[in-house]
């Protein structure tokens, strides 16, 4: 990741740097950062981001949803991830709606996957070279820019979810060439990578990696080897599914008796004491919980002002992690 100060907030819609000022401690509109700042892809953002995917629960409210993620941005979230085929492009219009040039806001995508609306799941694997950057012009065109800051290549390496089988089963060198390709045009700005292996991540280092985003919470830390080299390399580590997973036989950080009493001590909720702590791990970590509720909202930027004590964060860490029992299709 190349190295960060304070530097100017970019322009969403042109890549270009905005007329607003933002320093360590606040974002371009003055709000204070939740969580504190830290670094990704060249940038100083907040250590709480916005994940977009749920704002498709939004879909029957578009005002619902322009107000819920208008609400994030005043709340000093700077950095808003999301990908065209959350909502089959519901989620990036919104947010082009929504975020202004003096907001910014750091804008993160993703390819590896599209749209399939009529399939057995609202999206399917889309691997191939040509895929992706195709993805990169569809995600390019309903964010209304020029370059996007930063794209995260997701694979299917680790994590639940989608397997890739036949035609979509490809060899990282050839995604990271049509990434590097696409980098070196302007169409985007650095490479992340998703749901990848540590043999994946070590071999895509020296195309420079600014973030790895693979599932990983307080229960399910099968991916702390991985951690720790980002650290090491100065990679920004972004887990998704941050608080477990409604998938089948993924725990729930929430339903941890460590977690409850933690909560119950702070006078918080155990959500916030999950994200807390992932703040709190590893230096490098930024979050990126999502919602379409206000009120959760505010729920999680509050969760940056906690503060973990050493004997709760010594409970929290002996929770052992689960995720190894889970079964993948």
């Amino acid at each position: 990741m190349s190295p960060t100060g304070n530097p100017s907030p970019i322009n969403p819609s042109s890549g270009t740097p905005s007329s607003g000022t933002a320093s360590a401690g606040t974002t371009a509109t003055g709000a204070p950062r939740p969580g504190g700042p830290g670094p990704l892809a060249g940038r100083t953002v907040s250590r709480i981001g916005y994940g977009a995917m749920q704002l498709e629960r939004l879909r029957g409210d578009r005002a619902a949803a322009v107000a819920v993620l208008r609400r994030a941005v005043e709340l000093g979230t700077d950095h808003i991830d999301t990908a065209q085929f959350y909502g089959d492009g519901f989620a990036n219009d919104v947010i082009r709606e929504v975020v202004r040039p003096e907001d910014g806001v750091l804008v993160v995508s993703k390819v590896g996957a599209t749209p399939d609306p009529g399939g057995p799941a609202p999206m399917r694997l889309a691997q191939r070279p040509d895929e992706l950057r195709a993805s990169v012009e569809d995600n390019l065109k309903s964010l209304g820019l020029d370059r996007i800051p930063l794209v995260n290549l997701r694979r299917a390496d680790s994590g639940p979810g989608l397997k890739a089988e036949g035609g979509q089963v490809v060899d990282l060198d050839d995604q990271l060439a049509v990434m590097v390709a696409m980098r070196d045009e302007g169409k985007i700005g650095a490479i992340g990578l998703s749901s990848v292996s540590m043999d994946v991540l070590r071999r895509g280092i020296p195309a420079g990696i600014a973030c790895v985003q693979n599932a990983y919470s307080l229960v399910a830390r099968d991916d702390e080897d991985m951690l720790g080299l980002c650290v090491a390399e100065g990679i920004a580590w972004v887990p998704y599914f941050p608080l477990g997973s409604a998938f089948p036989g993924m725990p729930k950080v929430a339903d941890e008796p460590a977690v409850v009493a933690a909560a119950k001590a702070l006078g918080s909720t155990p959500a916030q004491v999950g994200l807390a702590w992932l703040l709190h791990h590893a230096p490098n970590v930024l979050l990126i919980p999502g919602t379409a509720d206000a009120g959760h909202l505010q729920a999680n930027v509050d969760a940056g002002a906690i503060v973990l004590d050493g004997a709760t964060l010594t409970a929290l860490d002996a929770v052992p992690t689960r995720s190894g029992d889970i079964q993948l299709r």
